[in-house]
């Protein structure tokens, strides 16, 4: 992958320790990483043309879509050939077709994603389309015998992801998760969660989750779609509705329906699958949560579906059973001055300009436990102390087998090896499953009382927070449970 702050197997062989700690890594763990990719590197040699592994891709087109990334990080690997690429705008097939050629890849096209699951020469997908495809689609893949890496968020609502648990369960198939702060950008969230999870900090008191503001519209012109674009196949199981568009960054359709309840969750969903993933490894909260949550403040977000109607900006409050409080916010988070690097100095940005600490708008993630504080992005790693960060972790917390530097390899591995990816269902699934407790929250303005275990609300207002657990479809498109 072409992504600063990657460390994909051969991009990470060729830089050195010196680099890497250079980067704000701590030496012992730089050495760590640097080991772990040695050790690994040799498992991707050549396979034959009857041996590669046969994968196809639905949603593709040109940059910025994420399957691109996906696509490259893929295609590094010596065991892999790609033979089928899906999507419903014909653009965005003829695009990938050439593309794809030009890479050495014949691949066939396909606007139905039934017929490219249903294909028996296709061995494994990616799936990166809107997000309320991406059960539906990934449970057609499980049942056609995929194995499948699909992007985040996992899944539109709740239901989804507990009917996505039980199809990898069901089908045996391997399932990863494209929550790729677990393995990638320097190892920094994993050295962060280790260093939480062994007790450098002491007990969590919280956790701040800088995930963004959400863009606002205003309502936005309906026009006809492009003759390229199967807008009724776009929509699938959500309501039928006008297309709309005025520009790449105003319409209801490729990327930005990110800012609609109705196809997605915001930056609570789009961020928060990051950043709150990364909150519940440190709590060891891997397949459970909160019991929980209720919105501090929220923005009034534009009313209908002609224009973005998540809430512009909002702090969500999450509790959980140790009394560690987790919150998910817009920005206005807290400003924290005196916090170094892993050599004791202060941050400095790509200007070289010092920096005493960060911002409360800054995005990443605040930890502060009882004995130090902790502030993670996707190229910084500060604490209240270096020694934090400085003194090897005795004890290795073992947060998975392996030490993954590339998300796309991790997957590639366990589907040659049936081991479970380090963000394999349970992981996706109940990370998401957080984030859309707060979208829930959001929505209703209540604070809610959540069983993690029965995956129910429970106490005052759990009325009104089943009943948005799952979401109704449009026929003839269902969800089977």
């Amino acid at each position: 992958m072409s992504r600063r702050g990657n460390l994909s197997r051969r991009g990470f062989m060729g830089r050195s320790l010196a680099g890497l700690t250079a980067a704000g890594l701590p030496g012992w763990y730089a050495g760590r990483l640097f080991g772990a990719v040695e050790a690994t590197a040799a498992d991707d040699k050549p396979a034959g043309a009857n041996d590669k592994l046969q994968m196809g891709v639905i949603g593709v087109g040109p940059s910025p879509r994420r399957s691109n990334a996906l696509y490259g990080a893929a295609k590094r690997s010596q065991r892999v050939a790609f033979t089928g690429v899906c999507d419903v705008d014909g653009r965005h097939l003829d695009h990938a077709r050439g593309q794809y050629k030009a890479d050495g890849f014949e691949v066939k096209g396909h606007k139905d994603f039934r017929e490219i699951c249903g294909r028996e020469d296709i061995d494994a997908l990616i799936i990166a389309i809107p997000d309320h495809w991406h059960a539906l689609v990934a449970i057609e893949a499980l049942r056609h015998g995929k194995d499948v890496y699909c992007e985040k968020p996992l899944t539109l609502t709740i239901q989804e992801a507990l009917a996505l648990m039980k199809a990898v369960k069901e089908t045996g198939r391997v399932l990863q998760t494209g929550s790729q702060q677990r393995t990638e950008f320097g190892g920094r969230f994993r050295l962060a969660t280790e260093l939480v999870r062994s007790g450098r900090i002491g007990k969590v008191k919280t956790i701040e989750c800088r995930v963004g503001k959400n863009p606002v519209s205003g309502p936005i012109k309906q026009v006809e779609p492009p003759k390229e674009l199967d807008w009724d196949l776009w929509l699938g199981p959500t309501a039928a509705v006008p297309y709309r568009f005025e520009s790449d960054k105003k319409t209801n359709c490729h990327y930005e329906y990110r800012w609609f309840y109705e196809y997605s969750g915001g930056k609570m969903t789009d961020w928060g699958a990051h950043h709150l993933d990364i909150a519940q490894w440190c709590l060891d909260k891997d397949g459970s949560g909160p019991t929980g949550v209720e919105k501090a403040s929220a923005e009034e977000p534009h009313h209908g579906t002609d224009g973005y109607n998540t809430h512009p900006s909002f702090n969500l409050r999450y509790t959980y059973p140790e009394g560690t409080e987790v919150f998910a916010m817009s920005g206005g988070g807290t400003k924290v001055d005196g916090l170094v690097d892993a050599h004791g100095q202060k941050r400095r940005d790509r200007a070289g300009r010092v920096h005493e600490g960060v911002s409360g708008d800054e995005n990443g993630l605040l930890i502060v436990g009882e004995e130090g504080t902790i502030f993670v992005g996707r190229d910084l790693l500060l604490a209240s102390d270096g020694k934090i960060l400085s003194e090897p972790i005795k004890d290795d917390p073992k947060l998975y087998p392996t030490r993954p530097t590339d998300h796309m390899a991790n997957f590639l591995d366990c589907v040659k090896t049936r081991e479970k990816p380090i963000a394999e269902v349970n992981v996706g699934a109940g990370s998401v499953i957080v984030c859309h407790l707060g979208v829930i929250a959001l929505m209703t303005g209540k604070a809610l009382t959540w069983d993690p275990a029965a995956h129910r609300f429970t106490g005052a207002h759990a009325d009104d927070g089943n009943k948005l657990i799952g979401r109704e479809m449009r026929s003839p498109w269902k969800l089977e449970v």
